[in-house]
């Protein structure tokens, strides 16, 4: 297949804010975002104004634009790490670019600044593998290829749906390995792309992602909102829910997941062990969730993203339901965002 040409107009970066005061975080990126359009949708929970410093192109959505489009009583949750999803919606862009407002531009391993968004973009116009895994990993980036073995029938790869990036400094560990290993950082700059086998699942953190909105959007959700959920990533498990369900979709409709470059850095904040509290109740669902993402598989007539994220809800009910109600929420959950999400799309939806 041939390289897609990203241009910078097809592209919104979505930013939800957790916090007020953005002026650091933006003018930290200014030399990478000011060139596109941004989405910055405030937590319905936070309180206090925002302050964004000029410069920058950019729509403000807050809890009155989420009351208008999707009303006080939806099973759609969009607060802490959730307000993103708002973003995901209401963009009009082909591909987004996802990145907290707690991380700043890396530096690679010779020191220079990473462009975290030219990096996504290479990686989605850049076909993905899934079908026979390279041991030189990406094969289209510079200096590398395919590997003696490797078949001449599947070298065209296909179209890649989502990139994954990683985190130097604070990893995205979960609140046990954090609380046990408290000083450990992550310091290691692996210069690699790779795209993920088909079948095989993986944790996918919302932290730095980016992802063709018109071939994924609507698999990127916020269903599974836990009980005690709060606003740290340690205390959440929405993004790795999603995660699942589009690793799901990708693999039914021949679709390619890349993980790896770009990094960003990520800042120190909150307790690892305080969060663990909140976060224990994710941790035991994790041994039910992958088995049944390991397993589940989708009929040939689901041919849309929309078409399979109902398929799983209604297996989600059937076969998750029963055990916890959490399951059940993130069934309807799941329901409801593909009503929503083609409601924003039609434009019945107010704005």
């Amino acid at each position: 297949m041939s390289l897609a040409n990203i241009k910078d107009s097809e592209v919104d970066i979505v930013i939800g804010a957790l916090h007020s005061d953005l002026t650091s975080f933006m003018n930290e990126w200014r030399p990478i975002f000011s060139r596109f359009h941004l989405i910055i949708v405030k937590d319905p929970d936070l309180k206090e104004e925002l302050r964004i410093p000029e410069g920058f192109n950019i729509d403000v959505y807050s809890k009155s634009h989420i009351d208008r489009v999707v009303g006080s009583s939806s099973s759609i949750v969009f607060s802490g790490y959730s307000c993103r999803y708002f973003g995901f919606l209401v963009s009009r862009k082909k591909y987004i670019v996802s990145i907290d407002d707690d991380c700043i531009p890396a530096k690679d391993s010779k020191g220079f600044l990473v462009d975290a968004v030219a990096q996504h973009l290479a990686n989605l116009a850049t076909p993905a593998t899934p079908f026979f895994f390279n041991t030189l990993y990406d094969p289209y980036r510079e200096g590398a290829d395919f590997v003696r073995g490797y078949p001449f029938s599947l070298r065209s790869g296909v179209t890649c749906a989502l990139s994954c990036g990683l985190w130097l400094n604070l990893a995205d560990l979960d609140a046990p390995t954090q609380a046990l290993k408290p000083a450990q950082r992550n310091s290691r700059y692996v210069d690699a792309v790779m795209t993920i086998p088909s079948r095989a699942m993986m944790p996918i953190s919302g932290i730095n992602i980016a992802f063709d909105r018109g071939a994924v959007g609507p698999a990127l959700l916020p269903a599974l909102k836990l009980a005690g959920e709060g606003n740290l990533r340690w205390e959440t498990m929405e993004d790795i829910w999603s995660g699942m369900c589009v690793k799901v979709v990708c693999d039914h409709l021949g679709l390619g997941v890349k993980s790896g470059l770009p990094y960003v850095w990520r800042k120190d904040r909150g307790s690892a062990i305080e969060s663990l509290k909140k976060e224990w109740e994710g941790v035991k669902l994790t041994e039910e969730i992958v088995p049944f993402f390991q397993q589940v598989r989708l009929p040939q007539t689901a041919a849309t993203t929309e078409d399979c994220i109902l398929e799983m809800a209604t297996t989600v009910k059937q076969q998750l339901g029963p055990s916890d109600p959490v399951f059940t929420r993130a069934a309807e959950a799941m329901v409801e965002w593909v009503k929503l999400w083609k409601a924003v799309g039609s434009g019945s939806s107010p704005l």
